[in-house]
C-alpha cells in the first residue's frame, strides 16, 4: 500500500492512498489520536490502520486534481554515505586529503551517518531543489530512503534526492554539513510504500535521469543489492544512542554518480525512479 500527503483544490491537506488512477483520501476522523501521515507511520500497524481509515466507497480523485506533497511531517531527515562502491570511489576522487577517510568508512563497522534536513528544507514532487550559489560542482544523489518509526523499526520506503555540493565537500571533509545542509537541499516523495512485504534488493532498481532544455544530459541506474550495508543495519546505527520521537527518513546512499565534468544547472529537471515506489521529479534552481 502506498500512502501520500495531498493538497486538494480547496487548499485542504489530506492523507491519501496513492493509486495508479488517482488518490483516495483517508477518513482521519475515525481515530481520535490520528491526525497525520506521521501518526499512521508511528502506529502499531500502519497498514492495518490505513486500511481501516480508507472507506471502500471513497471516490478516487484524479492525480491532476490534487497536488502531491512531500511525505514528511515533523520527522528528521538523515542520510548515509559511502554505502555503494561507486560512491566510495567518487568521494575519494573529490579530494586526495579525504580519500583515506572515505576508504576506511566503506569497510568499517560504523557507517557514515549525517543529519540531512529539517522538514522545512525538504521539497516534494514538482518543487524546486537547490544548488548552492557558492558551488560550481553539484549533483543530485538518488537514494532509496527508509521510513523509520519512533521505535527504530522500518515501516516504509520512499525516494530521496540528497543534493550535494561536491566541490565544497571535496575542499575539506569538515565542510560536509555545508555541502549537504541548506535550503531546498533535499527531495522526498512521492509516497511512502509501506513495508508490508519482504524487500527484494536484487529486484529493486534505482534510476536517475537529468534533463536540460528537454534533452537527457545524464542517466544511470543501479540495483539495491549493490549496497554494502543492509537497511536494517543503517536504521539500527541511526537509533544507537539517539532519540527520534517522531521517527525519521533515512537516505541510504547513492550508487549513481555523474562524471566529474558534470554539474547541475539552473533549470535542469531531476527524475529519480525506484521500483515499486514511483518517480520523484524536481526542477533545479540556482541563484
Amino acid at each position: 500500500m502506498k500512502l501520500c500527503k495531498i493538497r486538494t483544490g480547496d487548499g485542504a491537506m489530506r492523507v491519501a492512498a496513492l493509486l495508479d488512477t488517482g488518490v483516495m483520501p483517508l477518513d482521519m476522523t475515525q481515530v481520535e489520536s490520528c491526525h497525520s501521515l506521521m501518526d499512521i507511520l508511528n502506529s502499531a500497524d500502519p497498514g492495518g490502520l490505513a486500511r481501516f481509515l480508507l472507506k471502500p466507497d471513497t471516490p478516487v480523485i484524479p492525480h491532476g486534481d490534487v497536488t502531491i506533497l512531500s511525505p514528511v511531517d515533523s520527522q528528521e531527515v538523515w542520510a548515509a554515505g559511502v554505502t555503494y562502491r561507486r560512491s566510495q570511489v567518487a568521494r575519494m576522487e573529490e579530494s586526495e586529503a579525504s580519500a583515506s577517510a572515505y576508504d576506511r568508512v566503506y569497510t568499517a563497522d560504523r557507517p557514515e551517518l549525517f543529519f540531512k534536513a529539517t522538514p522545512s528544507r525538504v521539497s516534494g514532487p514538482g518543487e524546486p531543489v537547490r544548488v548552492r550559489s557558492d558551488s560550481n560542482w553539484s549533483v543530485p544523489e538518488p537514494e532509496f530512503t527508509l521510513v523509520v518509526n519512533s521505535s527504530g523499526m522500518i515501516v516504509g520506503y520512499t525516494i530521496g534526492n540528497d543534493m550535494s555540493a561536491r566541490d565544497i565537500e571535496g575542499e575539506n571533509p569538515l565542510y560536509l554539513p555545508q555541502a549537504k545542509f541548506y535550503r531546498q537541499c533535499a527531495g522526498l516523495g512521492p509516497c511512502v510504500l509501506l513495508a508490508e512485504s519482504p524487500l527484494v534488493p536484487e529486484e529493486t532498481e534505482v534510476r536517475l535521469e537529468i534533463r536540460r532544455g528537454g534533452e537527457v544530459v545524464f542517466e544511470g541506474a543501479t540495483q539495491l543489492d549493490q549496497m554494502k550495508r543492509t537497511p536494517d543495519e543503517l536504521a539500527k546505527w541511526l537509533f544507537r544512542e539517539n532519540y527520534l520521537p517522531d521517527g525519521a527518513f533515512l537516505m541510504t546512499g547513492t550508487g549513481i554518480v555523474p562524471d566529474d565534468e558534470f554539474t547541475l544547472e539552473d533549470g535542469d529537471d531531476v527524475s529519480i525512479s525506484i521500483t515499486g515506489i514511483g518517480t520523484l521529479t524536481n526542477p533545479v534552481v540556482k541563484d
